[in-house]
């Protein structure tokens, strides 16, 4: 290891610091939740200095192991984005319920910092132990409020469902550095490109593509392998809802854009049915069951399984020779974080006061004795439709025509699928807004408050919508620099 292997992964230490400093300062003033919140995002605000410092380089480092370039840029800035809004949308909601405010902030940092080690991972070893750093305090943060039965619940079925599915994938890449005999990403992306040439692919590897592809989409919770989101998306704290349904999703796409798009990238005509019957399977199913919720928050955790499977348009574009597929799964990423996350902050907002459920009779006139947070559950659902000029609409937009310029048959009649399903939304998302808008509370609801870091965190996701809606051509430009496999 040299100096310039330290400097290559400075946005890593500076997070590995940052979680230590807050665990440092709860140990000087034990309690003391300003100071821990204060820590964590100073030290965020150092990280996301550090990556901006880095940003447009191209190096490797520790031999070849890890990657700083455009696109680990580009999902570090938005993992920390991630930790910012949780943390910010997190402190309303652990005080009155006298949860650890520097406990929460140091694992989920962690979480974050196993999240950016994925983004810039060129080997296949590390990036099965990134994968491990980011799902661990995942399961932690799922289980955080521990007198909770639903939330033990929750995460004992992620933790056991993750865990068999990151052995199915380290089955999968233990399949991979057999028959290539290297585990780096490059060089077994050479010697699958030979073995084509040469005719020389065997039968075996298709039982490695097949565990690969399971365990990704264990990860990313595609259909068939989704029934622990629900689960753990409805008993986990809802901060933590809204980091799960962000975090580990991006950084599941960063473990297939780095180990499909980039290590099997000679294989694409292999595993591009695979994705297209997956994106198919989860975005129907997805939306299907969603319509039938009454649960916010268990219909938003089906609604981030339909998401998934949007998202897997841009990865079948991809495969279909259609390189901008990579750039709008990176704009889909981008806009959902946003939009998604600030919807559950909104559910946040009402469960602040303990005992409230996010039954859908709880938003109720929302939008009448509280202006504020009805208008921005409003705009986050209508963009999580699709309605434009909102950042959904863009997002789904990009993957869809990524779909169709591929110009293969069955790439065109999934672009006419996700059409149909992104109207089938409309269905549950406009419910919460009718229920907010045209629907009276069934008793006298005390009015909602929230703190000043809250209201920041949720004028921000709400800006950062619009702004994505409006001028989109600006994140498009950033999106397709980061976007390191084009042609």
């Amino acid at each position: 290891m040299s100096w310039n292997d330290l400097g290559t992964i400075a946005p890593l230490v500076a997070a590995v610091l940052t979680a230590a400093a807050v665990l440092i300062v709860d140990f000087i003033v034990p309690g003391n939740r300003r100071a821990a919140i204060g820590t964590a995002l100073a030290g965020l605000a150092v990280v996301a200095a550090t990556i901006l410092a880095l940003a447009g380089r191209t190096q490797m480092a520790f031999g070849g192991a890890y990657s700083l370039d455009n696109l680990s840029t580009f999902l570090d800035l938005l993992f920390v984005a991630i930790a910012v809004l949780t943390i910010l949308f997190a402190g309303d909601y652990l005080a009155p319920r006298g949860m650890p405010m520097a406990e929460f902030c140091a694992i989920l940092i962690f979480a974050i910092t196993g999240a950016m080690l994925v983004a810039g991972s060129a080997d296949l070893l590390l990036l099965f132990i990134a994968l491990e750093l980011m799902v661990l305090p995942g399961y932690l943060l799922a289980g955080f409020a521990r007198h909770d039965p639903y939330s033990t619940e929750g995460a004992i079925k992620y933790f056991l469902l993750g865990s068999f599915s990151s052995a199915i994938l380290l089955f999968g890449l233990a399949y991979v550095w057999g028959y290539t005999g290297s585990t780096r990403v490059d060089v077994v992306a050479a010697a699958l490109t030979r073995a084509i040439a040469t005719g020389s692919i065997q039968p075996g590897l298709a039982m490695g593509l097949a565990f690969l592809s399971t365990g990704v989409a264990f990860k990313m919770a595609a259909v068939p392998f989704h029934y622990w989101t629900p689960d753990a998306y409805q008993g986990s704290p809802t901060p933590v809802t809204a980091y799960l349904s962000v975090g580990p999703k991006i950084g599941a796409f960063a473990i297939v854009l780095r180990l499909f798009v980039g290590a099997l990238e000679p294989l694409k005509g292999d595993w591009l049915p695979v994705m297209i019957v997956l994106a198919a399977a989860t975005m129907t199913m997805g939306n299907l069951v969603a319509i039938t919720q009454d649960n916010v928050k268990r219909m938003l955790a089906y609604s981030s399984i339909a998401h998934t499977g949007y998202i897997l348009v841009g990865l079948a574009a991809f495969a279909g020779g259609e390189h901008s597929g990579v750039s709008a799964i990176l704009f889909y990423g981008a806009a959902y974080t946003f939009m998604n996350m600030g919807a559950f902050a909104v559910i946040t907002a009402l469960q602040r006061r303990p005992g409230v459920s996010s039954h859908i009779t709880s938003f109720a006139g929302l939008g009448r004795r509280d202006p504020w947070l009805g208008a921005l559950m409003a705009l986050f659902l209508l963009s999580l439709t699709g309605i434009p000029p909102l950042a959904g609409f863009w997002a789904k937009a990009y993957v869809i025509v990524a779909a169709i310029q591929a110009g293969n048959p069955w790439l065109n009649a999934l672009a006419v699928l996700a059409m149909l399903n992104a109207a089938a939304a409309a269905f549950y998302y406009l419910r919460v807004v009718v229920y907010m808008y045209m629907r009276e509370p069934a008793q006298e609801i005390a009015p909602v408050t929230t703190g000043l870091l809250f209201r920041i965190g949720l004028a921000v996701t709400g800006v950062v919508t619009l702004v994505f809606g409006l001028f989109p051509v600006v994140v498009t430009a950033v999106s397709n620099a980061a976007n390191v496999f084009h042609s």
